[in-house]
């Protein structure tokens, strides 16, 4: 199958969850050629990637070239793919929709991942008009408030079995990874680790725009000798970061649509602690790869409890439900299914919507046994 991937332009004030847009993109592409599919990548010219990578952007051809806006390169790029669409079998953009009233003659071969967050109510005009583009979402919480649209499935996100190694034994912190803005506040973070007892690590990218919230919000909190600011670390060091982490703190105050920090804690065995919000309850299995809770005093708990879960299962669950086979397998249902329309030309709204990710988490808190014991005997102060 011949495939193109087009993949976000980011700029160096790009947040992280930006680039971790980038790294699902470059990751999925890589595993498709592995087996043995015709792929173009169509992003930044520094991206490492086994597939035929096709950089328009000027001056962004050499590794480590940047530009100041993006806007300009992606219109370009855009321009690329429209003039090569008769070469693939499948267009799959992971952009901002800005390609639908260019595509949307070729909406039968293509496929757009949406992985932000889509609360903003300007968006719902635009996709009930263009309500014939095929659409994956990569939760399902992410879903909520959109108009009726071209659902074609829900892939989550996967990663590379050798991207993170298991940690059998934490170091005793608590971990929050991620970037900080006034929507992603720690404030949270650090009053669960002061109560608990438990110190605080703090990875997080700062982008430029929000350098004065930090520096008038979040920096005076710093100075607690239980909160360890570490700052933006590389991909390299995630590994360790999370890996040594008793519990890494999720979607602590702000929804988290992708899950995507919470997978990478996983990777590394490291159970996770979220409160109930945004996806949360499709990522975590309560008592297995983590606790889910309403309260900090339900999050105090939680601290205690997840000591004892299995960090060997929470990697062992991570392989099962988000590794980049399981996503690849996802996306290649969709592909094959929008290949067989395109074929018949067979208009996009007869397509039947399927869910290749079933797994819907119960929406209790807790499940039976042995997780309600875990909080009893935190709640009771008899926990590990």
């Amino acid at each position: 199958m011949k495939i193109a991937q087009i993949a976000p332009v980011f700029t160096p004030g790009s947040s992280a969850m930006g680039r971790g847009i980038e790294r699902i993109v470059v990751y999925l592409a890589d595993e498709l050629v592995a087996r043995g599919h015709d792929v173009t990548l169509f992003g930044r010219g520094d991206l490492t990637t086994s597939a035929r990578l096709v950089s328009p952007y000027a001056g962004s051809h050499q590794p480590g070239t940047d530009f100041a806006d993006s806007w300009p390169h992606l219109m370009i790029l855009l321009d690329h793919v429209q003039q090569r669409t008769s070469d693939f079998d499948i267009l799959h953009f992971h952009i901002d929709p800005l390609h639908f009233p260019v595509f949307r003659a070729d909406a039968c071969k293509t496929l757009t991942t949406l992985h932000g967050s889509l609360e903003t109510s300007d968006l719902v005009p635009f996709y009930r008009h263009f309500n014939d583009m095929p659409l994956v979402s990569v939760t399902f919480a992410q879903r909520q408030g959109m108009p009726k649209v071209r659902w074609a499935g829900n892939v989550g996100y996967g990663l590379p079995r050798d991207l993170y190694r298991l940690s059998r034994a934490h170091q005793g912190y608590l971990a929050l990874l991620g970037h900080l803005s006034p929507n992603n506040h720690p404030r949270l973070a650090i009053e669960i680790a002061r109560r608990s007892g438990v110190p605080l690590k703090i990875a997080a990218t700062i982008d430029q725009d929000n350098q004065g919230f930090f520096e008038e919000t979040v920096r005076p909190m710093l100075d607690d000798p239980i909160v360890e600011f570490v700052g933006e670390i590389r991909e390299t060091e995630k590994a360790d970061f999370l890996g040594g982490a008793l519990a890494a703190l999720c979607s602590i105050d702000q929804a988290e649509p992708s899950g995507l920090a919470m997978i990478e804690a996983m990777a590394c065995g490291t159970p996770v602690i979220a409160f109930r919000q945004g996806a949360t309850e499709e990522i975590i299995e309560p008592g297995i790869t983590g606790l889910i809770v309403d309260t900090i005093d339900d999050a105090v708990a939680a601290v205690s409890a997840a000591g004892d879960l299995d960090r060997l299962r929470v990697r062992d669950r991570f392989e099962s439900r988000f590794s980049i086979e399981r996503m690849t397998d996802d996306y290649l249902l969709l592909y094959g299914l929008a290949q067989e329309r395109a074929d018949l030309g067979t208009p996009v709204q007869s397509a039947v919507p399927i869910d290749p990710a079933p797994h819907r988490p119960p929406s209790l808190k807790l499940r039976r046994g042995r997780t309600n014991r875990l909080y009893r005997r935190a709640l009771s102060g008899q926990a590990k």
